[in-house]
């Protein structure tokens, strides 16, 4: 059976679909042509997320059996892999990764958890399925995991890295595990791409088109997102005619157009959330070794 041999674990709204993107481009990678599968964190459940967006529960993959399709094309790449930001946050998923794929090369891409909540936070409002101000937003944050909302809802909770990560370091070689910060990929993709090439064993030398995919923000006219993001007809009778690289990075550029300018986050809500992440963040450089201080101020 044919299984994946590196996965991006990680984090949330820190640059995973277009690293996704980017591998996908490389003549030697497979890539899942589902993007997050989350099959290691979910495998087995019965999904019934209650958040608005109930996307979840109908695109995961929970059987091993359709996991194992999804990777029915691979012929004869290197590097056969997957992106589900889910299994940093899921200690379920540390356990069916060593199950069923202990070799398997693990990559995260760690973004400033206060960005990276309110990131998550304006993703939602862009789709249109937060309507609560942030702060609002975060105050309801323990009771919608009671309530079993997902995981990308969980705005504060999901961004304890160190606690994340710890067990991944505990359960692994560390020469199994590569890090990156969005910063990094942010400033030169290139560069990322090419170490992580190096990191699976395939050519270095490949330059991908690097447009930025998922990038969030309210959008100017929300049919316009809605006609570039969901399926319909009309995309569907497109899409023949043009490659499939060439669609996404239209279809992403068209979506930064639209949209206006980002949603902005209070100063005094950023400092609330430092003061909940800073033992995390001091703990997480030490366990990374990188310096993390340019995220405490």
């Amino acid at each position: 059976m044919t299984l994946p041999n590196f996965l991006i674990i990680g984090a949330a709204k820190a640059g995973t679909t277009s690293l996704h993107y980017y591998l996908n481009q490389h003549p030697q990678i497979y890539m899942s042509p589902v993007k997050e599968p989350r099959f290691f964190a979910l495998e087995g459940e019965s999904l019934n997320f209650q958040n608005p967006d109930r996307s979840i529960n109908v695109n995961s993959v929970t059987s091993l059996e359709d996991y194992q399709k999804l990777f029915a094309g691979v012929t004869d790449e290197i590097a056969i892999g997957e992106a589900s930001p889910l299994y940093l946050y899921s200690p379920k998923a540390i356990d069916r990764i060593q199950h069923y794929i202990p070799d398997a090369k693990l990559i995260a891409v760690l973004r400033n958890p206060v960005d990276r909540a309110f990131s998550c936070y304006t993703h939602l409002v862009r789709e249109n399925y937060e309507r609560l101000p942030f702060a609002a937003a975060l105050k309801e944050e323990q009771k919608r995991i009671e309530q079993n909302w997902a995981h990308l809802w969980h705005y504060k909770q999901a961004g304890y890295y160190y606690a994340q990560l710890k067990p991944y370091f505990d359960r692994f070689p560390a020469e199994q595990i590569r890090i990156y910060l969005y910063e990094d990929l942010n400033q030169d993709s290139t560069a990322v791409v090419q170490d992580i090439c190096r990191f699976l064993g395939v050519d270095d030398s490949f330059t991908p088109d690097l447009t930025r995919m998922n990038v969030s923000g309210v959008p100017k006219s929300r049919f316009l997102h809605y006609f570039l993001s969901k399926k319909n007809p009309f995309r569907t009778a497109l899409r023949p005619l043009f490659p499939k690289t060439f669609r996404k990075s239209l279809s992403q550029q068209m979506k930064q157009w639209n949209l206006e300018k980002k949603l902005t986050l209070s100063s005094a809500d950023r400092q609330a959330l430092l003061n909940l992440y800073r033992s995390d963040i001091l703990q997480l450089q030490d366990l990374i070794q990188r310096d993390l201080s340019h995220w405490l101020h």
